[in-house]
């Protein structure tokens, strides 16, 4: 009998085994490789037209800009069957008829009264232009202003409204209670008026008179001040007096400076004589 090794036995069956365990796993990868390339194939064929159709529409949105682009070119170029307006160059302008003369008084608005000093053409941009050359004696200016815009202008006022003016200036301030930077406003703005009834109601609101105990802002001050240079230079034209005498009426409307204005005795020299001489019998 032969002798059974049981090495050789176990070694032919494990070789078996091994041989059947091998054969599957060669299968499974093959398929796991082709369904990988198919999925790989798969992607790379969406991908691809995931590109065309962004392509697609930028090139859509590309002549969609180009098409509207066109329509303006096309709007702004003009037809040839329009005509092309003319531009007309201004060599002169449109001027009117004179309604003051040389050495009138004139109000400014902006600057109060001047007195007209020339007529002239001048030359402004290839633009002949007709002006007033006005000069204002108190502010130690001068100024032009067209002929056309000689609506800015204001005559002097007449005696019946410098009465007037008086009567304003006599009557009760009207002081509002709102803030100074909003009455300061208002009275800058009636002030560049040129009206000589608002000069007057600026000039009787900030009125302190000779009361030294009312506090008065440097603002409210220059303000009144530039009222009362003004409504004073109309009155002595006006008037036709001397500046003091003007000023003087003006004065006494506002009553102010009254203990200036009442005139002293004047003392004789002989009654200083007579005076002296009762002294020396006294002592």
């Amino acid at each position: 009998m032969k002798k059974i090794n049981l090495k050789n036995i176990l070694k032919k069956t494990f070789k078996k085994n091994n041989k059947v365990k091998s054969k599957p796993k060669k299968n499974v990868l093959k398929k796991t490789k082709k369904q990988v390339l198919a999925k790989s194939k798969k992607n790379i064929v969406k991908k691809s037209k995931t590109k065309q159709k962004n392509t697609v529409k930028i090139l859509k949105k590309k002549k969609e800009n180009l098409n509207e682009v066109n329509k303006v070119d096309a709007t702004k170029l003009p037809k040839s069957n329009e005509q092309k307006p003319e531009i007309k160059k201004i060599k002169v302008q449109a001027t009117e008829k004179r309604i003051y003369k040389i050495k009138d008084y004139v109000v400014y608005p902006k600057h109060g009264v001047g007195q007209i000093t020339e007529f002239k053409k001048i030359r402004i941009s290839d633009i002949d232009v007709e002006t007033y050359f006005l000069k204002f004696e108190k502010d130690k200016a001068s100024g032009m202003v067209p002929v056309n815009k000689q609506s800015n202008l204001r005559p002097l006022a007449t005696i019946n409204q410098v009465n007037k003016c008086i009567s304003i200036l006599k009557s009760k301030p009207k002081i509002k209670r709102s803030m100074w930077s909003r009455r300061a406003a208002e009275y800058e703005n009636k002030i560049s008026s040129g009206k000589i009834y608002e000069l007057a109601e600026v000039v009787r609101d900030l009125n302190k008179g000779d009361d030294l105990m009312i506090d008065q802002s440097y603002s409210e001050r220059q303000l009144f001040e530039k009222a009362y240079d003004r409504l004073l230079t109309e009155f002595q034209i006006v008037m036709d007096v001397p500046l003091e005498d003007a000023q003087k009426k003006l004065d006494k409307a506002l009553k102010r400076n009254l203990e200036a204005q009442i005139p002293k005795p004047e003392v004789k020299p002989e009654q200083k004589i007579i005076e002296n001489t009762q002294e020396e019998e006294a002592s």
